[in-house]
């Protein structure tokens, strides 16, 4: 705290300076990194207020035979403990990706039009939770699927540590439930992948050949028809061919933005592949089990039939109204997911020790 606090200080005096906006984009990038400290700072100085009365508070409560003393001291301590586990919460989100804007791409499995409908479904789902926080929510690329749903979709969701918040959802997703395209009215089980990348600072470095290691096609963008077709091939679709990794943009009306966001995009699954790389190594280390990536193993449980739940797999977390968590109140499944890693944490470190 005391390295944040001085920090807070010296933009103070950078912003005082007469010449602070003759770069916007510079100071709006430092004005940023300051919004940022002080979400950080003013839960811990609120903690270590906090504190301090809870102490004098216990000073008094000896004194005083009366018990009233005792009951502000147990409000002050109940209020205390919650603003304790707030910010371990926010510890969780400590790496400098986890401030990031997200990129949440959502493909369909196995399961024909059943998983292209599911795919849809989780595309509104994260939609309607980044809108329930007030983040913006932008459709980079979709395609349709041919009966209903999507094959695949990327949105982009902008909004203080939406990647931190959302980093656990990359993986399957599974759904069971009745199928509305089944005649005899038969259980069906689908699947889709979620794949969760960081929006990148422009500061990042990651080195792309983009002449020799990225190939480029150009295609019409897709829609519901009629005269919102875009009739050029205004939609850029980059491969960056050592790895495979691909990355698509196509809601923008000019070629020239959305190959812009389509690079931006890639070098943001480049860079998550280096963090996934990094993650992978430490658990190595620890001699666990590392699956990371999109499309890995099964994260969540969505059913519908003949129950009505949704269910983590890794922390366990039950929720017993699906309907209410496919409409985006996904708050309770992301902190559950956050504070599990906390746990998990904590037993690695002891079994190293």
């Amino acid at each position: 705290m005391p390295g944040k606090t001085a920090r807070i200080a010296e933009i103070n005096d950078r912003m005082s300076a007469s010449d602070f906006w003759n770069d916007s984009e510079r100071a709006r990038g430092v004005m940023d990194e300051l919004r940022k400290l002080k979400a950080t700072v003013a839960p811990l100085q609120k903690m270590v207020s906090g504190g301090d009365d809870l102490q004098v508070l216990m000073e008094f409560a000896q004194e005083d035979d009366s018990g009233e003393s005792d009951a502000e001291l147990k409000a002050t301590a109940e209020k205390l403990a919650g603003e304790i586990d707030a910010v371990e919460l926010q510890t969780t989100m400590s790496k400098p990706e986890d401030a990031c804007a997200a990129y949440v791409t959502v493909q369909a499995g196995e399961g024909g039009t059943d998983s292209a409908d599911w795919a849809q479904m989780l595309v509104r789902m994260y939609a309607r939770w980044g809108e329930r926080r007030g983040f913006k929510v932008e459709e980079v690329d979709i395609s349709h699927a041919e009966e209903a749903g999507i094959r695949n979709a990327t949105l982009l969701i902008t909004g203080d540590y939406a990647y931190g918040y959302l980093k656990g959802e990359t993986g399957n997703h599974r759904l069971i439930r009745i199928s509305p395209f089944d005649s005899a009215g038969r259980r069906h089980t689908s699947f889709a992948g979620v794949d969760v990348v960081p929006e990148v600072n422009e500061d990042v470095e990651i080195e792309i050949n983009w002449e020799k290691d990225v190939k480029e096609d150009k295609y019409r963008s897709g829609g519901a028809g009629g005269q919102h077709v875009n009739k050029t091939e205004s939609a850029i679709r980059l491969t960056h061919i050592p790895t495979g990794v691909v990355a698509a943009c196509q809601n923008e009306r000019s070629q020239h933005q959305n190959r812009a966001l389509a690079r931006k995009m890639l070098t943001a699954k480049l860079y998550q592949m280096e963090i996934d790389k990094r993650d992978a190594a430490v658990a190595a280390r620890r001699g666990e089990k590392s699956k990371i990536g999109f499309g890995g193993q099964t994260v969540r449980n969505y059913v519908l039939y003949p129950d009505q739940f949704v269910k983590d797999v890794r922390s366990g977390k039950k929720a017993g109204n699906p309907h209410v968590v496919l409409d985006g109140d996904l708050d309770g499944f992301l902190e559950a997911y956050l504070r599990w890693t906390l746990t998990e944490q904590t037993v690695a470190a002891d079994e190293l020790e």
